[in-house]
């Protein structure tokens, strides 16, 4: 319901920010993207038990070049797909066991359908994208601004994501 109503305030206010929105995270407490302001985040929709979670690998290696330059990577995992563990819990000892992750990470998360949280509902009303499976991508740049979607097949470190996220980066 807060969800509803957060989207409902945004929508009033006419901000349609992909910044305005927060996502509960696996560690506890919030992941507010706002938080990020001026700096790109690479959203991803995630799944334990599906067979492009050894993009896992890419997406910290993603982090790990471009994070000292303000690079945020947010994991979002989903069940929408029917290929994600029972529980935060589980999801989260799967990601240190098996990839060490120390990217931002959401608590288990709709992406699509009625009760797709509100920040792919925004994404979808702006570019009709709605993630048609796992390890989809959503790029924002620092004012929050959507610049680009990305299928599951376009690995996390290929140039089609890197070159626009050293677009967004300071030069160093």
């Amino acid at each position: 319901m807060r969800f509803l109503v957060q989207i409902m305030a945004v929508l009033a206010a006419g901000a349609h920010s992909a910044a305005a929105f927060t996502f509960p995270s696996i560690d506890g407490g919030q992941i507010d993207l706002e938080a990020w302001k001026n700096r790109p985040v690479l959203v991803v929709n995630t799944a334990s038990l599906c067979g492009f979670t050894y993009q896992y690998d890419g997406l910290q290696a993603l982090y790990d070049r471009y994070r000292d330059r303000g690079l945020i990577v947010l994991a979002v995992p989903s069940n929408n797909f029917r290929q994600e563990l029972a529980s935060g819990d589980q999801v989260k000892e799967f990601c240190a066991v098996n990839f060490n992750l120390d990217i931002p990470m959401a608590t288990i998360t709709d992406v699509k359908g009625p009760k797709a949280h509100p920040f792919y509902k925004n994404v979808r009303s702006q570019t009709g994208f709605v993630p048609r499976w796992n390890f989809n991508k959503v790029l924002i740049d620092g004012n929050g601004d959507i610049v680009e979607t990305y299928s599951s097949g376009v690995k996390p470190l290929s140039r089609t994501i890197t070159s626009k996220i050293e677009a967004l980066l300071p030069k160093s």
